[in-house]
């Protein structure tokens, strides 16, 4: 997969390496301090008045969640860091729903933690051209040699601005996005093979609605939601998309991608034949999608790669239909032979350092002590028969409330150089991954390799688009609308709905984007020259 042939949204291509020595008696370290490789360059036994060093953490507002500042994790971490390096680490919370507005005011008063992240590229490389925060080259040189090699040249990548590291990315190890699941005692049930493409699933849709094998009242063919929630299109689209060269693929908008429009017809068709949620368009926050799922009346939807094995679907839907079994299929076939579907950037967070920082050094050894595996092991795992218990060789977390909770999957919070479980092997990380879904794990191990088959990554600009920042709210909220109105408009209709809309969008500042997008592109690729 090149990461050049992407589109609008960040996504990963599945990366084999890993952490060497990571996994099997890792789990015996407990609470003991780790020792540093030959190579560290931490300061022990200074003396004086230890530093505070600030770092970020979310506050994701989770029910009997600990103390962000003080448990289990953060104690190891001033024991086994802090104390090394003659440091107190103190945790600055932010609510994860304001993270982009709160980081925004603690910047612009220069009181931003040591160690600060967000998700959004956009917003770290507005930072770094207002100079905002700091280059990291020499740093990383210095005081990073193991968070450099543990993170690799094409995840550094992501956070190079004009040709400076300016932040630091984590290696995300989880790359399955979206996924399509299909209720397999329907299929059973009228002698029907799983589709592998668009006619075999229209097909399939036609029989649920006709034959209604779940014996339902108002059977629900494809399970949709509002635009923007899960319950999605999955990789329809892409099934539909003709041929582009790289920069029109990566420049322009979804919208001017040829068989875009043939690819919305379709679904405006499925739903005048009243094989889609009939109102789909006012479920806003997919509850309604949600209680058609676990009430069985649904057959066939798209959501995120693990939607339909997580406890909130899986477990009412059994407890309502102890028959019921939802499988992962790939249906949305190309012209090629393909079923492309974005999966995840090799990047998760964005950690940088303010140039408010007065301890540069001290955070950058923080971030490369964290990048010892034993050490990465814990924050994600802890201790073995409190925290975690070993199954077949995989440690299984042990889901708890107050010092012990972690409030975030594998830990992300806390541990910024990854997103993702890292065992040092990706067949293991995936079976770690896929040991939270109870007595689903080998249907959530298909489903992630499912949906990281024929992957593509979106393009990552090194500059930031100032029409997209200018222009970008509006055309998100425009995508929604455009195709939920195109979903439910009358076949007569469509056509030129779909052009009136699109001339729309382009003037609303899509045409601005593109254009600054192939300005980007074009500087990018005359710079490797």
């Amino acid at each position: 997969m090149n990461k050049k042939m992407l589109v609008l949204l960040p996504v990963l291509t599945l990366l084999a390496s890993g952490l060497a020595g990571c996994g099997g008696d890792n789990n015996n370290k407990g609470n003991q301090p780790t020792e540093a490789s030959s190579d560290s360059t931490e300061t022990k036994g200074t003396s004086g008045t230890p530093v505070t060093l600030t770092v970020e953490v979310f506050d994701r507002g989770i029910q009997g969640q600990p103390d962000l500042n003080n448990n289990t994790w953060t104690r190891y971490i001033n024991e086994n860091f802090g104390k090394a390096n003659n440091a107190v680490v103190k945790f600055v919370t932010v609510p994860r729903s304001q993270e982009i507005d709160k980081l925004n005011v603690m910047m612009a008063a220069d009181e931003a933690p040591d160690i600060s992240f967000t998700y959004d590229s956009a917003t770290v490389s507005r930072y770094a051209k207002i100079n905002g925060i700091m280059p990291l080259d020499d740093l990383l040189e210095k005081y990073g040699q193991d968070l450099k090699n543990y993170l690799g040249e094409t995840v550094l990548t992501y956070g190079q601005f004009n040709g400076k590291q300016m932040a630091i990315p984590a290696k995300r190890t989880s790359l399955a996005w979206i996924g399509s699941f299909i209720r397999k005692d329907w299929l059973d049930k009228l002698g029907l093979p799983v589709p592998t493409n668009r006619d075999e699933l229209y097909n399939t849709l036609v029989a649920f609605r006709d034959q209604n094998p779940g014996g339902v009242d108002g059977v629900i063919p494809w399970g949709l939601a509002a635009t923007g929630m899960n319950y999605g299109t999955g990789n329809l689209a892409e099934s539909f998309w003709g041929e582009q060269s790289e920069e029109e693929f990566v420049t322009s908008p979804n919208w001017l991608k040829p068989g875009n429009k043939e690819s919305l017809k379709f679904l405006n068709k499925l739903y005048n034949e009243k094989l889609i949620s009939p109102d789909f368009a006012l479920d806003k926050t997919a509850k309604q999608a949600d209680a058609d799922v676990t009430n069985g009346k649904v057959g066939f939807f798209s959501a995120n790669w693990d939607y339909a094995f997580r406890q909130n679907i899986s477990e009412p839907l059994k407890a309502n239909v102890p028959e019921a079994n939802f499988v992962p299929i790939d249906t949305f076939k190309n012209d090629e032979g393909k079923y492309k579907k974005m999966v995840y950037n090799e990047n998760g967070v964005n950690v940088f350092i303010p140039k408010s920082s007065k301890n540069a050094e001290l955070a950058i050894k923080y971030l490369n002590w964290m990048a010892n595996p034993d050490v990465l092991f814990f924050l994600q795992y802890g201790e073995e028969g409190v925290n975690h218990k070993m199954v077949d060789g995989i440690p299984q977390v042990i889901a708890q409330t107050g010092d012990n909770m972690q409030t975030s999957p594998q830990n992300l919070d806390y541990t910024l150089v990854v997103n993702g479980v890292e065992l040092g092997d990706q067949e293991k990380n995936i079976k770690a991954l896929s040991a939270s879904y109870s007595g689903l794990e080998e249907t959530a191990v298909q489903s992630y390799k499912i949906n990281t088959t024929d992957g593509y990554t979106a393009f990552f600009y090194d500059t930031p688009n100032e029409a997209n920042i200018k222009f970008g709210k509006t055309l998100g909220d425009m995508n929604k609308q455009m195709t939920d109105k195109l979903i439910v408009c009358k076949p007569s209709e469509f056509d030129s709905l779909y052009d009136k809309l699109v001339d729309e969008y382009m003037a609303a500042g899509g045409k601005a984007v593109m254009e600054e997008n192939m300005k980007i592109y074009e500087a990018m690729q005359a710079n490797k020259k």
